[in-house]
């Protein structure tokens, strides 16, 4: 990990210092619940509207956590469809998910703050997510409301394991069956959608990509020939029909680390996460400043 500073950085391994530790609902529940707090503290503390969106999963009561940044009241101007900025907040047993999922946590808030001066055109939602590690319980119990409730949204960008960074050559290894050139270092963020999400997809993309490496990748119907594609949050709004990408240095196939005790904040690089930070607040600074026509 870099130890070079900049008020990012130490805004960044700050958030990270809070989150990393096993946070599973039923090996370390208290733990889990310590992060939610932490998460709505953290939201508020930047000024965003703070609710929870509780559902039954596992025999008891779970919630996601939600900070809202509102668009400004404009006359003349109807509210637009918010776009969603999303991490999931548990871990597998035996982990403190500095990578999985930690690293998306401290982008996430770091995000936030830095979106509280810039003047938005529709609202930003911002959304920790729990049980994503048992079946997407938690994104799937929310995408559920907004299909019952006929909540429209803009679009949903989720962020899935975005710290580990590597750039030795053979660092990177490619899913079966991708259908593109993956490059052989892992220095990347993938960026991944569905054809119904494409246009979310080419502009979060456009807009990374000024700050970092990216590769894009759209994947037919919901990603069923590609399972890989399918592991995070994202899935639960493709299912319902509403555009979402999933944001991810992929996890296993770079990090050794995933899901084991050894996913640890050491082996997570800084500058690295510093860089998608920069490149998440570039894309959703772009997608909150459009209106809808």
């Amino acid at each position: 990990m870099s130890q070079s500073t900049t008020p990012a950085k130490t805004r960044l391994l700050a958030h990270l210092r809070a989150l990393v530790g096993e946070r599973h609902p039923l090996s370390s529940p208290a733990r889990l619940n310590r992060t939610a707090r932490y998460l709505g503290e953290q939201f508020s503390k930047v000024g965003l509207t703070v609710a929870t969106h509780e559902f039954e999963a596992l025999g008891g009561i779970h919630r996601n956590v939600i900070g809202a940044a509102r668009q400004p009241s404009k006359q003349d101007q109807p509210v637009q469809p918010p776009l969603i900025v999303a991490a999931h907040y548990d871990t597998v047993p035996g982990s403190p998910g500095a990578d999985d999922n930690a690293s998306a946590l401290a982008v996430l808030l770091d995000v936030a703050h830095r979106i509280k001066q810039t003047s938005l055109n529709r609202p930003v939602h911002f959304i920790a997510f729990c049980l994503e590690e048992e079946d997407l319980l938690g994104s799937r119990a929310y995408v559920t409301h907004l299909t019952e409730t006929r909540k429209p949204v803009q679009g949903a960008i989720i962020l899935e394991c975005v710290g580990y960074a590597r750039d030795e050559e053979g660092s990177q290894r490619i899913p079966p069956g991708v259908p593109i050139d993956v490059p052989s270092v892992g220095n990347f963020l993938a960026v991944i959608g569905n054809h119904a999400s494409a246009g979310l997809a080419h502009s979060v993309s456009q807009a990374m990509s000024r700050h970092m490496p990216i590769v894009p990748l759209i994947v037919p119907g919901n990603g069923e020939l590609l399972p890989d594609t399918r592991r995070s949050d994202h899935t639960s709004f493709w299912e319902q029909g509403f555009p979402a990408v999933m944001l991810t240095d992929t996890a296993n196939f770079r990090n050794p680390h995933y899901h084991r005790p050894t996913d640890t904040i050491d082996t997570l690089n800084l500058d690295f996460l510093a860089a998608v930070a920069d490149a998440v607040t570039a894309a959703v600074t772009a997608l909150a400043s459009q209106s809808s026509t």
